[in-house]
């Protein structure tokens, strides 16, 4: 297993809201979707045998007026999520093709210009013996369809099957723009989670054991370019998980753009490191928010931050148990960082909300240790993927062997940091 840090980048569809941005309204420009369709063709293609660099699809305008792209996506007969991963090609914003001018895009990476274009990818979108290239509009309706090669269109309407059988439509995935981004912070035995948002809001849940410090999460954060944390979560009081807050909150109070608000579950350590954490608080004036089920992070856009533990009202005096339990939401993704909570907890959570819990991504709970991760919370999660924060060489065993199988069994992709 790989230790180092694990980045965990959740590309979606890109679609942008609405049309042109400052082309909008622009005379002689032709915006309306069904209209761009009509006046670009296809012509030119290079996609057999060839590698991503070379690999390429060329449109021109054949209308006497300009046409406006801004946003309209290019995709293959699979809706351009080649290998479950890859997103669709989508123009830049004010992208407008003159009459008779061409527009190459390439599949593999390289520097843009007015009419070269790059999807970005080291890996083939277009099918040698043969596929479909769709151009889409900001709607998700297919404007403009070219098959080549060994395929007929009516046989392929742009719906895939999914590993039941059943199909999936490709222009009715959630609209969301940009790209989240998730770190999984290697704080050996400890835990912390750099979340950045297609607004590049940053949230920061936890930041590792007391014993570092903060210094390997600052790091960390420098190295990303950070110079500001807009959310700063501690799940709970433990100083495995808040032993940085202190010096995190300092740092960028001092020599950065500061903290916007810090978060906690409300249920207090007499540990000297919660202690600093909150005089640290208090010191610099950072807004100090209680959570509980119910609530939701003020996160702009489109992520969703759900809170959904400590539960509401007076939930006792246990640590682990009121830890903050969050759910990140992002068009079709979803991403659920559970804390410590135990066993009982997570039936409650069960109980309480239900197919909410679905993710995509699971960071295991409590360092993937037995009193977490149970069999009916990984089966109500169906996760594609578990991420475990622990050191390598964890003095209580994390992860435990347990939680691996039922990882295991299920084909559960599994990192540890």
């Amino acid at each position: 297993m790989n230790r180092a840090i694990l980045v965990v980048f959740v590309t979606l569809l890109v679609v942008l809201a609405g049309c042109a941005g400052g082309t909008e309204g622009a005379e002689d420009t032709i915006d309306d979707s069904q209209s761009v369709g009509d006046a670009i063709d296809v012509v030119d293609l290079n996609v057999a045998d060839v590698s991503p660099d070379e690999e390429y699809v060329t449109l021109e305008n054949t209308a006497d007026e300009s046409v406006d792209l801004s946003g309209f996506e290019l995709r293959d007969r699979e809706g351009g999520q080649v290998d479950g991963g890859l997103s669709p090609f989508s123009f830049p914003s004010e992208f407008v093709l003159e009459p008779e001018e061409t527009v190459t895009i390439t599949t593999g990476e390289g520097d843009s210009t007015d009419n070269k274009l790059y999807w970005g990818y080291n890996v083939n979108i277009w099918r040698g013996n043969g596929d479909v290239v769709r151009l889409v509009d900001t709607n998700g309706q297919v404007v403009l369809e070219h098959a080549y090669g060994d395929i007929d269109l009516d046989e392929s309407d742009g719906d895939v099957e999914d590993e039941n059988g059943g199909e999936n439509d490709d222009v009715n995935e959630s609209p969301v723009d940009g790209e989240l981004e998730i770190h999984h912070i290697d704080v050996g035995q400890g835990d912390s989670t750099l979340i950045i948002t297609p607004a590049n809001e940053t949230i920061l849940i936890d930041s590792g054991d007391w014993r570092q410090d903060g210094s390997e999460v600052i790091a960390y954060l420098e190295a990303q370019g950070i110079n500001r944390i807009d959310h700063l979560v501690a799940t709970h009081a433990d100083a495995d998980h808040i032993g940085g807050h202190a010096a995190v909150i300092e740092h960028f109070e001092t020599t950065g753009g500061g903290v916007g608000a810090a978060y906690d579950s409300g249920v207090p350590s007499d540990s000297a490191t919660y202690g600093n954490y909150l005089d640290t608080v208090d010191e610099y004036g950072v807004d100090f928010l209680l959570v509980e089920s119910g609530d939701k992070l003020p996160i702009e856009g489109d992520v969703s931050a759900q809170v959904m533990n400590p539960p509401a009202g007076d939930a006792g005096s246990d640590v682990n148990d009121n830890s903050i339990v969050l759910v990140f939401e992002f068009g079709d993704f979803q991403y659920l960082a559970p804390g410590d909570v135990d066993t009982g907890v997570e039936q409650r959570l069960i109980d309480e909300w239900g197919s909410d819990l679905e993710g995509d991504v699971y960071k295991a709970g409590h360092h993937g240790s037995s009193t977490s991760s149970s069999e009916a919370l990984i089966d109500t999660v169906d996760p594609e993927t578990a991420i475990i924060s622990s050191a390598y060489d964890s003095q209580y065993g994390h992860p435990n062997d347990e939680v691996l199988e039922r990882f295991a069994e299920r084909d559960i992709e599994t990192y540890w940091t």
